[in-house]
């Protein structure tokens, strides 16, 4: 792992992360301020504060991409050629009999990772950018200058979160380096041995790392989680306020939002399937995901009826629970063991 960039890939990302901060914290000051207001001051400094926090988090996006090419590049799983073909004829054997079998190893080609951009504290960063992208098309499809700051103070909020706690950048992929760092680092233990390491990190590699589920699955549920936070807000000022156009922003990312959380949830499933075998639905965090999809779509039903006699606040603290269901969600990664668990 010698001749990967950790130093400047840190370095260079914490700087881009304090930008961040610096930006989103003046644009969530901005946002508080208006909040509280009748009339709107400085909106055009504020919405030019809110592009240059979106900016930064393209910036801070892009490199981590760049990282992730260079862990492609220079760290494959290389075995001697003898090995290799050895490894090959165990693969064979064990794939006759396997729903899911593992590739064959390539000397010409050998397996490299090809890690997606939202895994471990990367996720966060993935998800505050989701939100900040939602929540860029909420500011400018409705001039509401109150509704406006309550999105700009959870984003600063949220890169609060980013900068504090969950700082990407800080020390790059944990878990990872941790299971990888035995095969690079530079000695030779005995082939077989050797062959033990791989086999270690070869199944994790194709049904996790490189999976072509984690380019779909992940990502449609953090935009949904974008969403649904919007949902959030609007259901909030529902309850203060009723205010058709609030109404309605609300109603059109909830949408958005139910169909990426449905299809996520349906691309999650075949891939379970390959990486878990059939015993897998009794998982805590897909029960908390169904039970997060159920208050959803009761939700949404709801909105039918939003002008009967008091349905319209009845869907408004629905959209609350959802987005409390939505943490409760995530939160089960950490509380709950199983197959979703981060720690």
């Amino acid at each position: 792992m010698e001749q990967l960039p950790l130093t400047l890939f840190s370095q260079v990302g914490n700087i881009l992360l304090i930008l961040l901060l610096i930006s989103a914290l003046f644009t969530g000051l901005g946002g508080a301020i208006n909040l509280g207001r009748q009339t709107p001051i400085g909106q055009g400094v504020i919405i030019s504060l809110f592009l240059l926090t979106v900016l930064f988090f393209v910036l801070g996006f892009c490199w981590i991409g760049w990282f992730h090419y260079r862990i492609y590049l220079d760290m494959p799983l290389e075995l001697p050629r003898e090995l290799g073909q050895y490894l090959n004829r165990q693969l064979a054997a064990m794939n006759e009999n396997a729903s899911y079998g593992l590739p064959l190893y390539d000397p010409a080609a050998p397996p490299r990772y090809r890690i997606p951009l939202w895994i471990e504290n990367e996720k966060y960063f993935f998800w505050f950018f989701c939100y900040a992208l939602m929540g860029m098309i909420g500011h400018f499809r409705l001039a509401h200058h109150r509704l406006r700051g309550a999105i700009q103070l959870l984003l600063a909020v949220q890169v609060a979160i980013l900068y504090f706690f969950v700082n990407p950048f800080i020390d790059p992929l944990p878990r990872f380096f941790n299971e990888v760092s035995s095969w690079f680092s530079g000695q030779a233990p005995h082939p077989g041995a050797l062959l033990g390491q791989f086999m270690g990190l070869y199944p994790k590699m194709v049904f996790y790392y490189n999976a072509s589920y984690m380019w779909f699955h992940p990502p449609l549920l953090f935009l949904s989680y974008a969403c649904i936070t919007l949902v959030f807000v609007t259901s909030v000022f529902m309850l203060v306020r009723r205010e058709l156009v609030v109404e309605q922003l609300g109603y059109d990312f909830a949408k958005l939002g139910y169909f990426m959380l449905t299809l996520g949830m349906l691309l999650g499933y075949p891939w379970a399937l390959q990486a878990w075998g059939p015993n897998w639905w009794w998982d805590p965090k897909i029960c908390s995901s169904i039970m997060m999809w159920a208050v959803f779509s009761t939700y949404l039903h709801t909105r039918l009826y939003a002008n009967k006699p008091a349905m319209w606040y009845f869907s408004a603290i629905l959209g609350i629970i959802c987005f409390l269901a939505m943490i409760f969600t995530f939160l089960a990664s950490f509380f709950f063991p199983g197959e979703h668990t981060f720690q």
